[in-house]
Formats: structure tokens, sequence, C-alpha cells
């Protein structure tokens, strides 16, 4: 698979991380995101080590494992990674392709800077964020 700049601004305007951007930062975003292909089982980010981007799932899906416990699942239009984007620190899981997976990747200097030029993508990251703190405490109380 390899999409154009045209397919990726039309994947990357259904990515609710992007909902609100201006079609200015989808075009960057476009501009700056590369496809990555992953094998079943291929680690995609390891748990400990420093994060060096943002992925979006494109086709397949994946698998988050935080030690030997699945996290979660994500799938296309789904993101992972800003975490460690945010505060270079290292990953909090390992992501794991779940059957033949394609991703588009964003490098975290790229990330931070459209996040400085666009209020509505760092309200969107906040909002991810959140989200994701609030799925874990719900599982931490089940």
């Amino acid at each position: 698979m390899t999409l154009g700049r045209q397919e990726k601004v039309r994947w990357l305007q259904r990515v609710p991380l992007f909902d609100g951007c201006s079609g200015e930062v989808i075009e960057r975003l476009a501009d700056l995101t590369a496809e990555a292909p992953f094998a079943d089982g291929e680690p995609i980010v390891r748990q400990g080590q420093v994060g060096n981007g943002l992925y979006i799932v494109l086709t397949g899906g994946v698998r988050v494992v935080g030690g030997t416990t699945e996290l979660g699942r994500l799938g296309p239009g789904e993101s992972f990674g800003e975490l460690s984007v945010i505060d270079q620190q290292p990953r909090t899981a390992t992501v794991l392709a779940d059957g033949p997976t394609t991703c588009l990747a964003l490098a975290s200097w790229d990330l931070l800077g459209l996040i400085e030029r666009d209020h509505h993508l760092a309200l969107n990251l906040l909002r991810s964020l959140a989200a994701r703190l609030r799925r874990a405490d719900q599982q931490l109380r089940d």
C-alpha cells in the first residue's frame, strides 16, 4: 500500500486526534508522515524505549501490552505513541502488530512543531491522553 498525498489527507481527516485541525495542518501532516508496514507479531514500539514518534493504524491492528498483560487493541484510524512524544520519556507499553499492519508514522519533532502552531491539535492530544487515563483508571477499578 502506497498512499499519495491526497489519500493521506483523507485518512488523517478521519482520525479523531486531528478533528478541528485546519486543512493546512492536515496537509502538513500528510507531507510529514511515512507509511510503515509491520508483520504479524512484530513490535512497533517497545516498553522502556524513548519514543520518537506517533503512529496511526491504517490497516490491520495492534495489541498494546504492558509487561505480560494485554492492555488493549487498536484498529484503523486509532493512534498511539502520543505520551512519549510529549514528555520524551520511555514508552509505557509495547505495541505489537496483530496480523499484517500498516501505520502512518510521524516523527516526534514534527508533531511537536505542529502542536505549537495548532491549538486544535494540542487540545485533541490532551483529550486523547485524558481518555486513556480514564480507561486505565477504570481497568484498575475493575
